[in-house]
């Protein structure tokens, strides 16, 4: 484990592995850098990857108050130590955060957006999503985290009896949180409308990808971001969710980044 120090003095932890050009993996909500290891395993042979924890997760700091421009200076501490440039993936709501990231200038080579939960542009769907996370911010207010991740998870759609045993996986209550600083990723709510301003921003190549049999929302999104972003490309894995097994994920990640 290694540390850089963004802008505001926040300690970030990383992990750096394998040899080649450096790709850095943006875990989403309730994931610490452990989430994204078995993908950064799988790519080691052909990149130095970076697997990180972000502000507030695992052995990072974390400093108030939080913006979403503090993650981006992590990102950007994290880019400057692999020289100054590097790929980037993100997941989720860590897609979000690519986004944000990219669009506000960042020196990325090149970016993959693998399913931002963006939500329909629909006043009753963004009324629903707010009073959820409405819900999940009053269980974080009053320390309780598991009530707040349960809520979460059903708020992303997993049935109450499955939510209820995700979230009393080791460690998952102490990263409740967190989901705050996803809900100020993606605009508040858990699945902000599609950014298409900040989209038109991000001019390296970039490619979005999605699950044929993830929620149709997802995939509409990220049929969406393909088309704003200016230089993007758009993947869809057949048969698979919204978390992809690293042994399907890796070749679509390595072929695109590859020709780069």
């Amino acid at each position: 484990m290694q540390y850089v120090v963004s802008a505001d003095g926040t300690r970030i932890a990383y992990e750096r592995s394998g040899q080649g050009s450096p790709l850095i993996l943006i875990g989403g909500a309730l994931c610490d850098r452990s989430a994204t290891r078995p993908l950064a395993e799988a790519l080691e042979p052909d990149f130095t990857v970076v697997s990180y924890d972000r502000r507030g997760r695992g052995d990072s700091g974390d400093t108030t108050p939080y913006a979403v421009a503090r993650e981006v200076e992590d990102l950007a501490a994290l880019v400057a130590a692999l020289g100054g440039t590097a790929a980037a993936y993100g997941h989720s709501s860590g897609a979000g955060l690519l986004v944000e990231a990219a669009a506000s200038g960042l020196p990325f080579s090149s970016v993959v957006l693998h399913e931002p939960p963006y939500g329909p542009d629909d006043i009753e769907a963004q009324r629903e999503s707010d009073a959820g996370a409405a819900v999940v911010e009053g269980f974080i207010a009053e320390g309780r985290g598991l009530e707040a991740v349960t809520a979460f998870l059903q708020l992303t759609g997993m049935p109450e009896d499955a939510a209820k045993e995700w979230a009393a996986a080791p460690g998952l209550a102490e990263l409740a949180p967190t989901l705050r600083y996803d809900f100020a990723v993606m605009d508040r709510s858990p699945g902000g409308t599609v950014p298409f301003d900040r989209l038109t921003q991000i001019t390296q190549p970039a490619l979005a990808v999605c699950g044929s049999v993830s929620p149709p929302f997802m995939v509409d999104a990220a049929r969406l971001v393909a088309k704003a972003l200016p230089d993007g490309q758009y993947v869809e894995l057949d048969g698979q969710h919204h978390v992809v097994p690293p042994e399907v994920l890796a070749p679509v990640l390595r072929d695109f980044l590859s020709r780069r």
